[in-house]
């Protein structure tokens, strides 16, 4: 593995902002990338396996989250938005993660149940790009995973009213004491019914390498027939 991005000097980084604007001038900052490539003779056989070995490599070189991923979704007009979420499981079935059915997420899902996630992992100069359509997880695998939850994130479940309007924070703090009493700490908390996993089963899975003078690695596996095949992209 190579080491992390070094400053590339230009000669408009000491330059004053633009006027109108404070602050750095982002189009003046540039990395140059020194990290080993990525090339097909290195990829595991399938999208899964080369990512199993991508996020233990992300968590042993001590990225923070490794499993945080942008997930983008679009409404049934095609308008769309993004948020992060954490992975929460993974395997040949596709990505995994949970929220409330009623979030802009879930109701978008809805309407158009396909996705993309972005696993930035900056400091590796890495990114993954996952596409491809949405299904929910099973209420089993929902509710085995709901009970590995932390107390208070299983109370928070039930609190949110995920991506609604609320009056104020005391509003959510009231809600949660209410939970919080009726379900005490060691007591059993049961999987709301608006709440669940859905996993993204991907068409598409990109690893990205960042490389000097912007020549990056980029291979995609695509999905074909019951296998994988792998191309490379122009960066």
């Amino acid at each position: 593995m190579g080491d992390v991005p070094t400053p590339e000097r230009h000669p408009s980084d000491q330059s004053a902002p633009a006027e109108g604007r404070s602050g750095p001038d982002p189009a003046a900052m540039r990395r140059q990338y020194q990290h080993d490539g990525l090339a097909e003779g290195g990829l595991a056989e399938d999208p899964f396996r080369q990512f199993a070995r991508w996020f233990q490599e992300a968590g042993e070189a001590g990225v923070a989250e490794p499993n945080a991923m942008v997930l983008s979704t679009a409404d049934a007009a095609g308008v769309p938005s993004s948020r992060t979420v954490l992975l929460k499981g993974y395997d040949p079935r596709g990505f995994v993660f949970y929220t409330n059915y009623g979030s802009r997420k879930g109701v978008e899902l809805a309407a158009n149940p396909y996705a993309s996630l972005l696993f930035p992992w900056i400091g590796l100069a890495r990114q993954v790009v996952i596409g491809g359509r949405v299904e929910k997880v099973g209420r089993d695998e929902t509710a085995a995973y709901f009970r590995t939850r932390p107390h208070g994130s299983r109370l928070g479940a039930w609190a949110s009213e995920q991506s609604s309007p609320v009056a104020g924070r005391e509003v959510l703090e009231r809600r949660y004491a209410e939970l919080a009493a009726r379900y005490p700490e060691g007591e059993g908390v049961p999987v709301p019914p608006f709440w669940g996993g859905y996993r993204v089963v991907p068409s598409t899975v990109e690893f990205w390498q960042g490389r000097a003078n912007r020549l990056h690695d980029r291979l995609r596996y695509v999905a074909d027939g019951e296998g994988w095949r792998v191309e490379r992209l122009c960066p």
